[in-house]
This record gives structure tokens, sequence and C-alpha cells, in this order.
């Protein structure tokens, strides 16, 4: 082996070790800082690029949980005016309960007559005032058909629920109920069926909402469970083992001094 003055090759060994270790250092340093094992994409190429989508995929599903929980608000306030309107038509049959028999005389029917028409006038306002964040009236039109994107794509089938709740016109007129008259008897009688029938539709409605509301409600439950799971993936992939990275931090340290 040659003997030179030169160039001294055992401190240039050891200046390339210490650069080495300088940057293993600083690695350490980021990571710990960071608590993730991938910073940049030159940390693990293939594993940020799958740290991303999974990153994607929370990111999106986060907002299709809270698109459910917005149409279970939506769905809530149309069931609360449905609730009302059904509970008005309790009260305008036993109303006709009362005007359909002998034991008051028509006097007393006109009285009667004085509520049903301040029923029939509520049962108006609350459907065209029952309204969710500028949307029409949603008790007063001919349908409410509505679409949740509760998924992260775009297929019909799997990522959007849909809801059609069918003839939504629930002021009087479209429950056949503004022409009430309880002034006779027999009309008094006759209006049984129809307010019967009024009732029906209108809890065939509320059925169907809170149907609606339930599969809403096993939505928010089922991504929210999704999103643990691909938030747990992604910290597999792209976290850092902090006790490892502390490890090789006081190890570089040391090789550094």
């Amino acid at each position: 082996m040659a003997l030179t003055i030169m160039t001294n090759v055992p401190a240039l060994n050891a200046q390339n070790h210490l650069q080495r270790t300088h940057a293993k250092l600083s690695d350490s340093l980021e990571k710990v800082g960071s608590g993730h094992r991938i910073n940049k994409a030159a940390d693990d190429a293939a594993g940020l690029a799958i740290s991303e989508n999974l990153r994607a995929d929370i990111s999106s599903l986060n907002q299709g949980v809270r698109n459910a929980e917005d149409g279970i608000s939506l769905v809530q306030v149309y069931e609360g005016g449905t609730r009302e309107i059904s509970s008005m038509l309790i009260r305008t049959r036993e109303l006709a309960m009362q005007a359909a028999t002998d034991t008051i005389s028509d006097r007393e029917r006109e009285l009667i007559q004085y509520e049903v028409d301040e029923i029939k006038a509520e049962i108006d306002r609350l459907a065209s005032t029952t309204k969710f964040i500028g949307m029409d009236p949603l008790l007063a039109g001919e349908s409410l058909d509505v679409e949740f994107q509760v998924g992260k794509n775009n297929e019909s089938e799997v990522d959007r629920i849909a809801f059609d709740a069918g003839n939504l016109d629930l002021t009087s007129a479209g429950l056949d109920v503004d022409g009430l008259d309880f002034t006779a008897r027999e009309d008094a009688r006759d209006a049984l069926d129809t307010i019967d029938e009024a009732i029906f539709n209108v809890n065939s409605i509320r059925a169907q909402v809170g149907a609606m509301q339930n599969r809403l409600t096993n939505t928010v439950n089922a991504g929210r469970t999704q999103v643990e799971n691909l938030e747990a993936a992604n910290s597999r992939i792209r976290d850092a083992d902090i006790a490892k990275e502390s490890t090789d931090l006081a190890k570089n340290q040391m090789l550094r001094q």
C-alpha cells in the first residue's frame, strides 16, 4: 500500500460516514417531528401513492357521512310537518264525531265549524312554510324527489340514496278536506270517511319518511366504520413507529458525536 501525504484517505472516509450519519439523523428527526414514516415521495414512492389514495377515499367518505346526516335533517323537518298535520286531522275527526250526534244543536255545530275552518287554514299555512335550506315547500308541492350522495364514487345504485315520498300536496285541498262543513249533522257524518282517507295518506307518507330516516342512520354508522378501517390502513402505511425512530435518532446522534 502506497504511503501518501497529499490525500488523507482515512479522514475522507470518516467525513463520508459523518455525512451519511447526518443525513440519517435528519431523516429520523423529520419522522419523529412529523409522526409520519413517509414525508416525501423519496421515503416510499409506492407507499405514498397508496396512502394518498386512501386519504382521498377517507375525505370523500367523511363528506358522504355529512351528506347522509344532512339528509336525516331534511327528513326530520319533513316528518315534523306531517306529524302536526296528522294531529290536526285527528282533531278534525274528533270534531266531526261531536257534530254528528243529536245531543248538540245546529248552533253548537256552527261554533264547531269555526275551529274546523281554523284547522284547515293552519294545515295550509304549515304545508306552505315547511321548508329546508331554500328548497320549495316540502308539503305543498307535487313531489319531493331527492338524492343523497353518500358513497365516494359515481355509481347510482351504490353511491346515492334516492327518496321519493310520492304525492306531497298536504294542503287542505290536496287532502280533500278543504270543503269540510260540520254545520249539518249529515255532512259531519259524511266527512268521517274523507278525514279517514286524509289521515291514511299522511301516515303513509310518515311511514316512508321514518323508513328513510332509519336507512340514512344506518348509512351514517356504516360510513363511519368504513372511515375508521381506512384510517387504520393508512396509519399502518404512513405513520412512523415512534419507538423505532427514537432509537434510530439516539443511535445516529451518538455516531455523529
